[in-house]
């Protein structure tokens, strides 16, 4: 097949190992990764690069021998190579940490960084030059919880963007718990073990300060076990809605009622629980209209032997599982998914899905024969009518090898249209795979710039006819597990050599239309 994936990690200057921490104890944070984002940190068009890291604990031997690490940094050059800025930027600080959202949260033109962690989590303002300042007290943004993902968005549609923080399991060293899988040695234990944490959604409140609101907005969940959200509008009725995947818990999907409160409706909707109404091991997750439906479908990584979700969105507020009748399900049943979205990656005009894997368990097979601890990624290749076939060895050696894979985000990182990846692994390295698509296929990119609202547009619907076929997009700022995929939308063309018409629902509400714009480039759309 045309599609090919390369691994450029050591061409392009990616110098990165995770960091757990690990030295014994198996304290549960150590085998939950972290994540990465492609961002552009300077305005300058390319993509660069954030990797999310852990650190070591007070008491073990790295951190006796004087051992911090960081989160790493790189700025894309544009030939191909990056440039590890990491030193004096603000984010060469050591802490424990898990997930990123990026956003102009104060639309002063540079984006921002928000860091989750195993509390308190971080606001890091861009003060421009590569540099970051730690806001986080004044903000009021800290969550001292197990932080996971997080996600940007207008959900008051005031103007300004609002943070959405998912936070895992109540957990401290303290508190730790002795779990075993053999019965002789230590394991990392399930979240069945600890209590639940509720996620945290702050309201900008203008002048660089938020403030929790969580129990009047209705999302106060102590029982929650949330790793990934996607934000979407399920029900097209014009408000951002949130699913959060919860790891042995009932995923929620919480409907934005409009008057600033949501409510849980994920049992109603079908994405709670498994067909047999067991909940799962639930990691990443994302939204996507991948049928042409002109309705976002919902993607979530589930434990092993539980198969990954594919819940399409049928309309009227209900969404089936279609996974266990295609090869979504079957492929990934023994695997343990943990990033998991939706993209183009052969520019047909289909979106496909990638799925980042790896147990949690390094002596899994011990117990289980047929279930390994590094597993290979799944490239769901969208065939259209629902189907997809799992292309991962199909497409280049490199991107199927098995990896103890955690949290992945999509990019173009040498501006040629087709959207390359980037993988972090648990205790390991990071990996960047180029897309070499042959053949030649259309696409086109949009870079927003809202004026009423946000100055990235997050929340933005993107409507695009071409071919006589019509695909829709929203401009997300949190994707798959713990990550961040690049904010300009791209649309893959396939054959089609021109565009008919693109409408734009900006969050203002306003609705913007362009006539044949040219394919082949990113366009950079103001709000008008």
């Amino acid at each position: 097949m045309p599609l090919r994936f390369v691994d450029v990690t050591d061409k392009a200057g990616i110098r990165f190992t995770h960091e757990t921490g690990a030295f014994g104890k198996k304290y549960l944070p150590e085998t939950m990764g972290s994540g990465c984002a492609f961002f552009d940190l300077d305005s300058d068009g390319d993509q660069d690069i954030l990797l999310v890291n852990g650190t070591t604990w007070p008491d073990s031997p790295r951190a006796a021998a004087g051992k911090r690490p960081s989160a790493a940094l790189y700025r894309n050059r544009g030939d191909g190579t990056y440039e590890d800025v990491t030193a004096g930027s603000g984010l060469d600080r050591s802490l424990y940490g898990m997930g990123v959202a990026i956003s102009d949260y104060d639309n002063d033109g540079d984006p921002d960084v928000y860091l989750t962690a195993l509390g308190p989590n971080v606001l890091l303002r861009n003060e421009g030059g590569g540099k970051f300042a730690d806001v986080t007290a004044a903000a009021g943004v800290g969550d001292a919880g197990f932080g996971a993902s997080a996600a940007w968005l207008d959900y008051d549609k005031d103007g300004d963007l609002d943070l959405f923080v998912i936070n895992y399991v109540e957990w401290t060293r303290e508190t730790d718990i002795y779990c075993s899988l053999d019965g002789k040695t230590k394991s990392y234990c399930t979240p069945e073990s600890y209590n639940g944490a509720s996620p945290v959604l702050y309201r900008n409140d203008g002048k660089g300060t938020f403030t929790d609101v969580s129990r009047e907005a209705g999302l106060f969940n102590p029982r929650g076990k949330g790793l990934g959200v996607a934000v979407f509008d399920f029900d097209a009725d014009g408000n951002l809605d949130l699913a959060v995947s919860n790891d042995t818990q009932p995923n929620n999907l919480y409907k934005n009622n409009g008057n600033g409160t949501f409510t849980d409706v994920g049992i109603l909707a079908g994405v709670a629980f498994a067909e047999t109404g067991v909940a799962r091991g639930a990691m990443g997750i994302d939204a996507g209209d991948y049928d042409g439906s002109g309705r976002e479908s919902l993607v979530i990584g589930n434990f092993s032997n539980e198969m990954i979700s594919l819940y399409h969105n049928e309309g009227r507020g209900f969404f089936i599982d279609t996974a266990p009748v295609s090869e979504v399900g079957r492929a990934s049943l023994l695997t343990l998914a943990f990033a998991a979205f939706f993209f183009d990656a052969d520019l047909d005009g289909r979106m496909d899905i990638f799925v980042a894997n790896g147990h949690v368990e390094n002596d899994i097979q011990a117990v289980q024969q047929r279930v390994t601890y590094a597993q290979p990624p799944h490239l769901f290749w969208n065939l259209g009518d629902g189907r997809f076939r799992d292309v991962a060895r199909d497409v280049g050696p490199e991107l199927s090898r098995p990896l103890v894979a955690r949290g992945a985000a999509y990019g173009d990182i040498d501006s040629d249209g087709d959207l390359d990846l980037l993988v972090t692994t648990s205790g390991g390295r990071a990996y960047l795979y180029r897309n070499d698509l042959a053949g030649k296929r259309g696409w086109i990119g949009f870079r927003l710039k809202g004026k009423a609202g946000n100055r990235d547009g997050i929340g933005a619907r993107i409507r695009l006819t071409s071919g006589g076929k019509t695909q829709t997009a929203t401009v997300k700022s949190a994707t798959g597990y713990l990550s961040q995929n690049q904010l300009p939308v791209t649309f893959g063309l396939g054959a089609s050599a021109s565009v008919s018409k693109v409408e734009i629902l900006w969050p203002s509400g306003k609705t913007q239309t362009l006539d044949g714009p040219a394919p082949g480039r990113i366009h950079v759309v103001e709000e008008r």
